[in-house]
């Protein structure tokens, strides 16, 4: 029987009872479903290592299986390989990137599993934070300024971080139109309000001067980095991450020395290609 224990103020959960190797029954995919949207982000403890074809059986029972944006190696196109170590200059120059993967898109996927296969010794964890909070804990003349803007999202802006750099491969084109959404959506499950900007991939505010948007941008990027909307996964291996895409932002965190090892799938919602246009309709 599945058992959900909550750790986190604005969010996060342990799951007990499942074996994510094996197929789920219905009632279990629905409960994790559930927990999923209550939730945020839930953490499934020392699972088995899952094969490409166990990671994708997973991950196909929640949704279609989204092509990834960056190739990191000519391996598959939905299983993404996210190792390596962290580089001292990195480190010493690091700030939180919370971010929503491919926010540029307006199907953007709903959710990742992602799971540690090799972990260093210690450090090495991944900050989630809740755009939910975010959003609430602004003022009420915040929340009604920024509930009129529009920003864009490009992965362009994305991809000016990462260009040179060794083993990425972007699939995309990186001049790519930029995708105008809201800087505060509605999550199309719960109805609630969100967040909706990110430092990987949010470019500016539309309307804006230069200036303007800059110092609006950096305000919201501080804002969403504050530590009480936060939770950490400290990492054990075969640990299963699984959170929302669109209200929880997450961030990986190089507070390590050598090698780490995760596997990442990512899924889109059935109703993705309705995006940003259905929930203003």
């Amino acid at each position: 029987m599945i058992e959900i224990k909550r750790f986190g103020g604005h969010l996060g959960a342990d799951v007990h009872g499942v074996d994510l190797s094996q197929p789920l029954s219905e009632a279990e995919t629905e409960t994790i479903r559930e927990a999923h949207r209550e939730h945020l982000v839930l953490f499934f403890r020392e699972q088995k290592l899952l094969s490409f074809d166990e990671h994708k059986a997973l991950a196909s029972q929640f949704g279609e299986l989204e092509v990834t944006t960056y190739k990191r190696k000519d391996i598959d196109d939905v299983v993404q390989i996210l190792e390596g170590g962290v580089e001292g200059s990195e480190a010493d120059s690091w700030l939180p990137t919370f971010h929503c993967d491919s926010s540029f898109r307006d199907n953007r996927p709903l959710g990742s599993f992602l799971q540690a296969h090799t972990l260093p010794k210690c450090g090495g964890t991944t900050a989630y934070s809740s755009m939910y909070a975010a959003y609430d804990e602004l003022s009420a003349p915040m929340r009604g300024f920024l509930d009129t803007l529009d920003a864009f999202h490009s992965v362009g802006h994305m991809h000016k971080r990462l260009a040179g750099k060794p083993g990425f491969t972007l699939r995309l084109d990186p001049d790519e139109v930029p995708l105008k959404t809201p800087v505060v959506r509605t999550h199309p499950e719960t109805g609630r309000k969100f967040l909706n900007v990110n430092m990987i991939y949010t470019s500016h505010i539309d309307g804006m001067r230069e200036d303007e948007s800059e110092v609006l941008l950096r305000f919201l990027f501080d804002h969403i980095r504050r530590p009480e909307f936060e939770v950490r996964l400290y990492w054990n291996e075969g640990d299963i991450a699984f959170w929302d895409n669109y209200a929880c932002q997450h961030c990986g965190v190089p507070d390590f020395s050598g090698y780490r090892k995760m596997q990442r799938i990512s899924v889109l919602r059935p109703d993705a290609n309705e995006g940003v246009a259905a929930e203003a309709a």
